[in-house]
C-alpha cells in the first residue's frame, strides 16, 4: 500500500520545468540554468533539480513562500472585482480572504503559472519557454494527479448524463476553459435526444428531404444555440468568471506606433492605429479567395476524378481505383491546409492585435474558413452541383482518364456515354453517411492513436540527438544519475509526462463546431444523423477524458467566461443551415429523387422565393426563441441578483448601520413639553431666525403634524359628513 501511495503522490509539486541543453555548450548551459533558478526563487517558489532523459533537467517546482502567494491570491481577486469579474471586493487580510473562499486546485494553478511566466513588471518571473533567454527551457505543465484521474475515468464511464457538480469538478481541477467545452459537448448531447428522436421517426415515415423535417430540425438549431448562450452567462455566474474576457493580456510582440497619455489615468498608453489594422485586415478577403480556390480546385479535381472512376470507367481495377481520389485528399488536403494556416498564421501577425485574446480570436476565425471549406464543400458540391448539372458535366469529364488509361484494355472504357447517362441519386446520401458515421470513426481512431504514434517517435528522436550530443563530449544517454528509490517510480512518470503532447481544447471544440454544421446544414438529406451523433458524442466525452488524464501533458488551467468565437461560428451555421436545408428540399421534393442531372425542372424564382421565406421564418423564430428564453428565469440570474443584493445590503450596513434597509429610516421623536417649547424659545432668541426657521418651527414632530391635520379636516368637510358623524 505504502509503495502505492508513493507511485500516485505527487510531492507537493505544483510545475514542472524541462530545461534542455543537448544544443547548448556547457557554460552557456550553466550560466542560463543559474538564471533559471534566480528567477523562479525571485517570485517566491521553491525548486528542485533532478535529472532528466536525453540531455535535459527536470525543475520540479512548488510555492515557497505561502505568504507570498497569499498576496498574488488577493492580488488577483483584487483585480477581479475591479474588472467587475467579482461583484465584492476581497477582505484585506489575505488570510481571511483565503478562509472565506477556498482555493480550488485550478486556481493555484493558474496563479503559480502566472508567477512563472507573467512579466516582471506583473510580478512575475517572465519564463517563456523557447523564447529569449530562456530558448532552452522546453516546457512548463503541472503534474497529474493520477489517483483523481482514476476515479474520474472510472466514474463517468458508469454514467449517462453529467451534472452540475461533475462540471464544477472539472472546473475546479483544469480551468475554466476545458469546463466550458465539457459542458457544451454535455448540453449539446442532452440536446441531440429530440432530433435523434424525432429523426429516427421521420426517417421510418416521412423518407429524406422531407420539409417537416427541416422546419423543426431548424428550429432545434435556433433553440440549441440560444440556449447555449444563456447557458454561458449561468456557468460564468456559477464559476465567479462572468465577464472574466473583458481582462486582457497584453501580447509582447504587439508593436506600437505612438504613446498617447490616458486623460483619465494619466497613464502612458501604446496605440497602434485602428485604421491601419482594418486595412491589414481587408488582407482576409484574398486570403479567403486564395484558400477557396486552393483547397476548391483540390477538392473538385478529386470530385472530378471519383465521379470519373465510379461511374464513367468499366475496365479493370475499377474496385481499387475508385480509391484514388480518397487518396490523393488525405496526403494533398493536410498538406494544403497546413500551408494555408500559416499563411493565416503570418496574415494574423501582421494585424498585430494587442491583446491575447483578440489575436486568438481573429486566428480561430481565419483557421474556420478553412475548416469549413474541407469539412463541407465536398458535399455542397454533390448537392449544388452533381445533382443539378451532372448529365451537362460529366462528358467533359475526359480529361480526367489519365488516372485510369494504364489500367484499361480498351479505349471504350474511357469514353464518356454521349446520351443515356445518368447519375447516381444515392451519391449525396452516402456522402453524408460517410462524412457523420465513417470519418466520426475514423477521427476517433486518428486521437487515440496518432498520439502514442508521434510521442514514440519523439522520444526516438531525442535519443538520436542525445547521442549526437555525447559524441561531442555532451552528457549523452548513457550518463545518468541514480533516483533516490523512495523516488524512482514518481520521476518515472514525471519523465514520462515530459514527453506527452500538449492538450489544445480549441482542437476539440471546433470538431464539435463542425460536427453541428452537418446536422445543421444536411442531416434533411439522412434524418438519421443526430443519432449517430448522440452516440459519438457520448463516445466523446469519456474519450476526451481518457485523452486529458492519459495521452497528454495535464493542461495549464485557464479561465474562459464562454466558448469564445465557436459561438459565432454556431449562429452563422444556424443561418446557414435555414438556406441550405430549404434548397434541398426543394431540389429534392419529387420524392427524393433531385432534378436527375439536369437543371431543366429547376425553377429559380421557386428556389428563390424558398429560400427567401425559409430565411425569414428562421429569423422570426430566432426572435420568438430569445424572447421566450429571456422571460425565464435561471439559477445563475438568480444567484447574480443575491450577490448583487448582498453587496448593495453589506455597504449600507458599513455606512449606515444595522437599520440601513429600512424604509423609513426610525426617527427618535422628541415629546413636546411647556418645557421644550419654553427652551426653544429662549434658543430663538439666541440666535437670528430666517423665515424659513420661523415656518419649520410652527410643528414639532408628526404627531403635532397630524393633530393640525385633522383639525383642518374637521372644519373643511362638508355639512353631510358632519351629520352622519
Amino acid at each position: 500500500m505504502a509503495h502505492n501511495h508513493a507511485v500516485h503522490q505527487n510531492f507537493d509539486v505544483d510545475y514542472v520545468i524541462v530545461y534542455r541543453f543537448a544544443d547548448t555548450t556547457n557554460v552557456e548551459a550553466r550560466d542560463m540554468f543559474a538564471a533559471l533558478m534566480q528567477a523562479l526563487a525571485g517570485v517566491g517558489l521553491a525548486t528542485e533539480v533532478r535529472n532528466g532523459d536525453n540531455c535535459s533537467l527536470l525543475v520540479l517546482v512548488k510555492v515557497g513562500s505561502e505568504k507570498r502567494f497569499a498576496q498574488e491570491v488577493y492580488r488577483s481577486r483584487v483585480k477581479d472585482w475591479l474588472n467587475g469579474v467579482r461583484a465584492a471586493e476581497p477582505a484585506r487580510d489575505t488570510q481571511k480572504t483565503l478562509a472565506g473562499e477556498s482555493l480550488t486546485e485550478a486556481e493555484r494553478f493558474r496563479i503559480t503559472h502566472h508567477l512563472i511566466t507573467s512579466p516582471k513588471e506583473d510580478g512575475g518571473a517572465g519564463i517563456i519557454p523557447k523564447e529569449g533567454q530562456w530558448k532552452n527551457v522546453e516546457s512548463i505543465f503541472p503534474l497529474h494527479d493520477h489517483t483523481f484521474n482514476k476515479e474520474w475515468i472510472k466514474q463517468w464511464s458508469t454514467m449517462t448524463f453529467l451534472k452540475a457538480e461533475d462540471l464544477d469538478q472539472i472546473r475546479d481541477r483544469f480551468g475554466e476553459k476545458i469546463a466550458y467545452y465539457f459542458a457544451f459537448t454535455q448540453s449539446y448531447f442532452q440536446f441531440l435526444i429530440f432530433p435523434a428522436a424525432f429523426g429516427f421517426a421521420s426517417w421510418v415515415i416521412l423518407g429524406s428531404f422531407s420539409p417537416i423535417y427541416a422546419l423543426i430540425n431548424g428550429l432545434w438549431c435556433v433553440t440549441f444555440v440560444e440556449y447555449w448562450k444563456r447557458q454561458e452567462v449561468d456557468l460564468g455566474v456559477r464559476w465567479g468568471v462572468k465577464g472574466v474576457g473583458g481582462i486582457q493580456r497584453k501580447r509582447k510582440e504587439f508593436q506600437h506606433e505612438k504613446e498617447v497619455r490616458d486623460p483619465v489615468t494619466g497613464e502612458m498608453m501604446h496605440i497602434f492605429p485602428a485604421t491601419k489594422r482594418l486595412s491589414r485586415q481587408l488582407l482576409q478577403i484574398p486570403f479567403a479567395i486564395l484558400a477557396t480556390l486552393a483547397l476548391g480546385t483540390l477538392i473538385a479535381t478529386c470530385f472530378g476524378i471519383e465521379i470519373f472512376l465510379s461511374e464513367v470507367y468499366n475496365g479493370p481495377g475499377q474496385s481499387l481505383l475508385v480509391f484514388l481520389p480518397t487518396g490523393l485528399l488525405t496526403a494533398l488536403v493536410p498538406t494544403l491546409t497546413t500551408m494555408l494556416t500559416a499563411i493565416a498564421t503570418r496574415l494574423n501577425d501582421y494585424e498585430n492585435w494587442e491583446t491575447s485574446e483578440n489575436y486568438e480570436s481573429a486566428l480561430t476565425q481565419k483557421i474556420f474558413v478553412l475548416n469549413f471549406i474541407t469539412s463541407y464543400l465536398p458535399i455542397f458540391l454533390t448537392a449544388f452541383v452533381y445533382v443539378p448539372f451532372g448529365s451537362l458535366i460529366v462528358p467533359y469529364l475526359d480529361i480526367f482518364n489519365l488516372t485510369a488509361r494504364p489500367f484499361a484494355t480498351d479505349e471504350k472504357q474511357l469514353q464518356t456515354p454521349s446520351a443515356g447517362f445518368a447519375i447516381n441519386p444515392s451519391r449525396l446520401r452516402k456522402q453524408v453517411i460517410y462524412f457523420t458515421v465513417t470519418a466520426q470513426i475514423v477521427n476517433f481512431a486518428m486521437e487515440t492513436i496518432v498520439p502514442y504514434i508521434k510521442r514514440r517517435g519523439f522520444s526516438k528522436y531525442q535519443e538520436m540527438k542525445s547521442e549526437r550530443a555525447a559524441k561531442k563530449g555532451g552528457a549523452g544517454s548513457g550518463i545518468t544519475i541514480d533516483d533516490v528509490p523512495e523516488e524512482s517510480e514518481f520521476l518515472k512518470r514525471v519523465r514520462n509526462e515530459a514527453e506527452l503532447d500538449v492538450y489544445d481544447v480549441t482542437t476539440d471544440l471546433r470538431e464539435m463546431i463542425i460536427q453541428f454544421g452537418y446536422l445543421s446544414l444536411f442531416s434533411v438529406v439522412w434524418p438519421l444523423t443526430p443519432v449517430s451523433f448522440i452516440i459519438n458524442n457520448w463516445i466523446e466525452l469519456r474519450s476526451d477524458a481518457v485523452k486529458i488524464c492519459v495521452e497528454m501533458q495535464r493542461p495549464t488551467p485557464a479561465r474562459a467566461d464562454s466558448i469564445g468565437p465557436w459561438l459565432d461560428s454556431l449562429q452563422f451555421l444556424t443561418w446557414l443551415g435555414s438556406i441550405t436545408t430549404a434548397a434541398l428540399a426543394y431540389l429534392f421534393s419529387n420524392d427524393g429523387l433531385g432534378p436527375d442531372g439536369t437543371p431543366a425542372t429547376i425553377k429559380g424564382w421557386a428556389l428563390l422565393l424558398t429560400i427567401f421565406f425559409s430565411e425569414h421564418v428562421f429569423l422570426l423564430m430566432r426572435w420568438a426563441v430569445r424572447l421566450a428564453i429571456s422571460k425565464i428565469d435561471s439559477p445563475g440570474m438568480e444567484k447574480e441578483r443575491a450577490e448583487r443584493f448582498m453587496v448593495r445590503k453589506r455597504y449600507l450596513h458599513d455606512a449606515l448601520g444595522h437599520d440601513a434597509l429600512d424604509v423609513p429610516p426610525p426617527q427618535m421623536e422628541e415629546k413636546i413639553t411647556r418645557e421644550s417649547l419654553e427652551e426653544d424659545a429662549r434658543q430663538s432668541t439666541l440666535r437670528t431666525q430666517r423665515p424659513q426657521d420661523h415656518f419649520w418651527a410652527r410643528q414639532r414632530g408628526w404627531e403635532e403634524s397630524a393633530k393640525v391635520g385633522a383639525g383642518l379636516i374637521e372644519k373643511m368637510a362638508p355639512k353631510e359628513s358632519k351629520k352622519e358623524q
